[in-house]
């Protein structure tokens, strides 16, 4: 097998340095001294990242769902389906992706947050009632979005939530909560 090996080494070796005097005469440029194959491999090379990359982009944009409205949408319906999980899933993106008062109201004007109390008012585990009260307190830090939880009875809902002995993010985000919407209505009250 050694010998073999140094045959085939010997013979690639040979086919290489061929030709060891046109070293000797080639110019100080290091593009001139690059061969003919070693630069088409660079360009192929660069071909193939460029065709690689263009492709992942593609399959990106086809397999991943856009940001923004698309991305509400979808947290939206996840609040409909009868699993918990999936409603904690929706809730939870609803609840990052509400970060300025713009988002809020667009969270708002697609439904989330009458989705979001239908979700807390039917929820029958500390998981999802915890998520459904993260969500309505990210909504909540809005003045417009908390007076249209207080139109539609968020009130009440927070407080007929029942607190966990487990959990006591539960009392913090119901106390966020109702804080926010008692806030907004004395305000709107006093006007």
């Amino acid at each position: 097998m050694r010998i073999l090996t140094a045959r085939i080494a010997n013979h690639f070796c040979r086919a290489r340095n061929a030709n060891p005097r046109s070293r000797n005469f080639s110019s100080s440029n290091k593009k001139d001294d690059l061969t003919l194959e070693e630069e088409a491999e660079r360009k192929i090379g660069w071909c193939l990242k460029i065709f690689f990359a263009g492709t992942a982009t593609y399959i990106g944009y086809q397999f991943f769902p856009y940001l923004g409205d698309n991305l509400i949408h979808q947290s939206i319906s996840l609040l409909h389906v009868k699993d918990p999980l999936f409603k904690r899933m929706g809730a939870s993106r609803l609840s990052r992706f509400a970060i300025d008062d713009e988002r809020r109201m667009k969270v708002v004007e697609m439904g989330g947050a009458q989705e979001l109390l239908h979700m807390l008012g039917s929820a029958k585990d500390d998981k999802t009632r915890k998520e459904a009260l993260k969500a309505l307190a990210a909504l909540s830090k809005s003045g417009e979005a908390a007076k249209f939880l207080g139109s539609n009875g968020a009130l009440s809902i927070v407080k007929s939530t029942p607190n966990s002995l487990e959990d006591s993010d539960i009392s913090t985000y119901k106390s966020n909560i109702l804080e926010k919407l008692v806030e907004k209505n004395l305000a709107v009250s006093s006007n």
